[in-house]
């Protein structure tokens, strides 16, 4: 299955979406649907697993992205073909995930877009309010495109959101994702009789022929992001599993790095022996793998050592742990797995 840009015209502002997480290439969308198992798969002949699938494009994948909560124009397929012409987003793929938000809205914006006269959306706060929006999974290279396509620290600021919940398909729930916020007094929401004006509610034609105020502010609880994001950022935890739990061999290495107590909990995989003194994990499994979730002060600087010490069998990733599904890394093995035992109770083995 897939859709050509045509399905999904850019105007009137904020443009269409498809149906469904999509992944964008060539002027053409492809479905993104959530597995239990095999993680996000990318619907084109067949089926891939969304790394397979971009690596197959020779792309960053996942865990090399970012979650930049859009919730206006960034997520119209028509409009990434104009960021692709028009600012050099480039031609990698574009990873928009659906995601659900509650306590924050879309609204109308005090101001007008220079480029075409139409009012664009800001992100306010707004308590018990649930809406459908979008999440980039964004390279380093296409925030930069975003940046300028947003007059980055002039219109919009670039913000970690930590109002409300985001939530994706698949039930992770992200911890303050970046987001472009007004920034400017013609991005602050209007104010019509002194309330903003959800854009659900309200077309890009009426919209046009809103008159009010700039709000004094937008009420969310969002600090500035500095520089360029770094994909280590996010999530700020790791699941540890083997020798680097609290306890275990190896729980100096990480100890120093950890922002607070480590707490008990699982995560979807399976814990095998390698028979070598220390443990594999292998994802998506179904099963639950236990350890124990490690809030980390500075993921930046807390991941070069221990990426060193697992070594090349393994490769980190982002998963979620709890039935909250809260976001963490987690080392999963990569190498060959056959013969090894399935341990049921996790590391260390019983005796």
């Amino acid at each position: 299955m897939s859709w050509p840009d045509a399905d999904f015209p850019a105007d009137p502002y904020p443009g269409a979406v498809p149906p469904s997480s999509f992944v964008h290439l060539d002027e053409v969308s492809y479905p993104v649907r959530p597995d239990p198992r095999a993680g996000w798969l990318v619907s084109t002949v067949g089926e891939a697993p969304l790394d397979t699938w971009l690596a197959g494009h020779g792309c960053a994948p996942a865990a090399e992205r970012v979650p930049v909560l859009t919730y206006g124009s960034n997520r119209c397929p028509s409009k990434i073909t104009w960021l692709r012409r028009e600012l050099g987003l480039g031609p990698d793929p574009v990873v928009v995930l659906r995601a659900r938000t509650r306590d924050v809205a879309a609204v109308w914006a005090a101001g007008l877009r220079h480029r075409d006269g139409q009012r664009p959306a800001v992100l306010a706060a707004s308590p018990g309010t649930v809406e459908d929006h979008a999440v980039w999974l964004a390279t380093p290279e296409q925030i930069a495109v975003l940046d300028r396509c947003e007059g980055r620290d002039e219109r919009f600021r670039l913000a970690r959101l930590r109002t409300g919940e985001v939530d994706l398909e698949d039930g992770t729930r992200l911890d303050a994702p970046w987001c472009y916020l007004g920034h400017a007094a013609i991005r602050r929401p209007l104010l019509v009789d002194g309330a903003a004006v959800r854009c659900a509610d309200v077309s890009q034609l009426a919209a046009l022929e809103l008159t009010g105020n700039a709000a004094p502010g937008d009420g969310l609880d969002a600090f500035t992001v500095h520089g360029e994001p770094h994909p280590d950022e996010w999530p700020a935890a790791l699941f540890a599993y083997g020798l680097l739990q609290p306890g275990n061999p190896s729980w100096d290495r990480l100890a120093p790095h950890a922002a607070g107590d480590p707490v008990r909990g699982t995560v979807n995989g399976t814990v095998l022996d390698t028979g070598r003194g220390f443990p594999a994990l292998l994802p998506g499994t179904g099963d639950r793998a236990p350890g124990w979730l490690v809030p980390l002060r500075d993921p930046v600087a807390a991941f070069p050592g221990i990426d060193e010490y697992e070594g090349p069998e393994y490769r980190r990733i982002r998963t979620a742990e709890g039935p909250h599904e809260r976001s963490c890394w987690v080392y999963a093995w990569q190498a060959p797995s056959r013969g090894m035992p399935r341990l049921a109770a996790g590391w260390p083995p019983n005796d």
